[in-house]
């Protein structure tokens, strides 16, 4: 191709741009492939963190522009590859493939460059790809102001590829969330509510707490792909309600796997129906991510297990029935060896008393943002369970059972990090075009639309990825490197939307009478919870570069 034509990307038919974008897409495949290759043979230790790291970020970039790939490829099959969608495909190209060129930005202020990755020919030879220069050239301000315009004349952000089944269900929850949870949440929000019970009822009632669970437990079946797009939509609104069915998730995840038909038979029916509000209950003060060194400890006392120890940052604590708990089994035996899951009833409490329960004690831990179901602290002095608690009637087993629903918890997260950074999309679209500075609509101005475009486009990448992790997991594939890349670029995303959603507001953003100030507080624990950021790298590292 002519340097001309590289530069009019977007003006190519479809079958001379798929070919081209193809091209680039091997050509970054190569280059990650390379650096992998470089990085073995430097026997990396797990100290080189930053160098792992890096390489995990470089790995998702390239795995998101696949999933974005696919995504324009069954777009154009059905015949719903619009300008639009073109527009965004090409953007998400030309910018990750010029990151992937001069440095990946990990955390605000940690920019992981190719050189530390070593594979200088290598990049020497994507560089050179008429291909990638073809995407790079393209990914001008003119195409980010036509990507706005379309979205504001659409008045949508681009097709999510759904099939007519998950695009009903999208549709559906969006209407519902329109209708009954955007408007409240802001003051959810500043008076520190939980979300109403009406509404968990509402939500039950839609079978938001069975999406996951067997049709022979009372569940739907509908499975991974599924839950994100409700999940997505419902955190759209508020991510309190769409982090209500995560317990639910995990809780349901466990008993599917690991339960004894008894423990099937009794839980899975009553979760699925909402009768049963479950809480996951295994952070300890000490142990954050090592969850191998926790100290709670479960002793057999007249054929009872007796409980003490001290759990944190427990979500929806209060009111919930029953618990996930991990404990300590076996003090003899080191690190995850003895640890139980136990399937630990406790009686629903209040804001008053939220713990009733004899055995338990607690309180609140205030927090700046993700409230709707309140976190807590929970201190457990002789709490009693039955023996049949245990997950499965097994000892020692705790720990392999919560790895096993960690891919779909973190897919989730990530489906939630995406409702947060539509949200911050939505209303910084429409701010910027109801403000008027200078006599003209923000949105007019490069600097602004530009924040705009980027939200649009790499919500979609990251979306596609999400979804492709979601379909391996429900094709009974493992994808712990996919979920963990999902979770990865999905929370960055939401707190980068967040925060140019807030300048894109200027001082009105800082002010709490507007959405984007709790959606920037929401935004920010999406790179801590269900694994650090720097957590899901390591996973990723582990999960791609040969072990150490």
């Amino acid at each position: 191709m002519t340097h001309e034509a590289r530069t009019a990307l977007q003006d190519l038919d479809t079958a001379d741009l798929k070919q081209e974008l193809s091209r680039a897409l091997n050509a970054a495949h190569l280059l990650v492939g390379n650096m992998k290759s470089e990085l073995a043979e430097r026997k990396l230790s797990p100290a080189d963190q930053y160098v792992r790291h890096g390489f995990a970020w470089y790995a998702a970039y390239v795995e998101t522009l696949a999933a974005t790939f696919l995504w324009m490829e069954e777009l154009e099959a059905s015949g719903r590859l619009g300008r639009l969608e073109r527009l965004i495909g090409i953007a998400l190209f030309g910018d990750y493939l010029t990151q992937l060129a001069h440095g990946i930005a990990m955390s605000q202020d940690e920019v992981i460059r190719p050189e530390r990755l070593g594979s200088t020919e290598a990049m020497t030879a994507y560089l050179a790809t008429e291909s990638v220069q073809a995407c790079r050239q393209s990914s001008t301000a003119d195409l980010a102001k036509e990507i706005v315009d379309l979205c504001a004349d659409q008045g949508a952000y681009g097709n999510q590829g759904l099939d007519e089944t998950f695009a009903m269900i999208a549709d559906q929850f969006h209407a519902f969330v329109d209708e009954n949870v955007s408007e409240h949440a802001q003051s959810w929000h500043l008076e520190n509510q939980l979300i109403p019970d009406g509404l968990v009822r509402q939500l039950a009632d839609l079978g938001v707490f069975g999406l996951t669970i067997s049709e022979d437990f009372g569940g739907t079946g509908l499975g991974k792909l599924a839950m994100c797009i409700v999940t997505e939509e419902l955190s759209r609104g508020y991510i309190g309600v769409g982090s209500l069915g995560t317990r639910s998730e995990i809780a349901g995840e466990l008993i599917q796997i690991g339960g004894t038909e008894e423990q099937k038979a009794k839980y899975l029916p009553a979760i699925a129906s909402g009768e049963i509000l479950p809480v996951a209950v295994f952070t300890e003060p000490n142990t954050g991510s090592d969850l191998a060194s926790l100290r709670t400890r479960a002793e057999k006392i007249d054929g009872r297990y007796k409980i003490t120890g001290n759990k944190t940052w427990i979500t929806h604590a209060g009111r919930s029935d029953l618990m996930t708990l991990l404990v300590r089994t076996n003090p003899d035996e080191p690190g995850h060896r003895g640890l139980t899951m136990l399937l630990a009833e406790k009686q629903r409490g209040t804001d008053e008393e939220p713990f009733p329960t004899p055995g338990m004690s607690g309180g609140e831990i205030h927090v700046l943002g993700y409230r709707g179901m309140k976190e807590y602290e929970i201190a457990f002095d002789g709490f009693e369970v039955p023996i049949n608690a245990a997950l499965g009637g097994e000892e020692g087993q705790g720990f392999r059972q919560l790895m096993q629903t960690f891919e779909a918890a973190r897919i989730q997260t990530a489906a939630r990090a995406m409702g947060v950074a539509v949200n911050a999309m939505e209303v910084s679209f429409a701010y910027a075009q109801d403000r008027v500075q200078f006599g003209k609509p923000i949105i007019e101005n490069e600097r602004i639309y530009g924040k705009l475009a980027r939200m649009v486009v790499e919500i979609m990448g990251v979306r596609q990825l999400t979804y492709a992790a979601a379909r391996k997991k429900d094709q009974g594939g493992r994808c712990d490197v996919e979920a963990g890349m999902a979770k990865l670029l999905a929370a960055r995303l939401a707190w980068s939307a967040a925060d140019n959603g807030l300048q894109i507001h200027g001082g009105n953003g800082y002010s709490l009478e507007f959405p984007i100030s709790r959606i920037l507080c929401d935004a920010r624990i999406l790179n801590i919870f269900e694994g650090a950021a720097e957590m899901q790298a390591e996973i990723i590292a582990r999960g791609l570069l040969p072990k150490i």
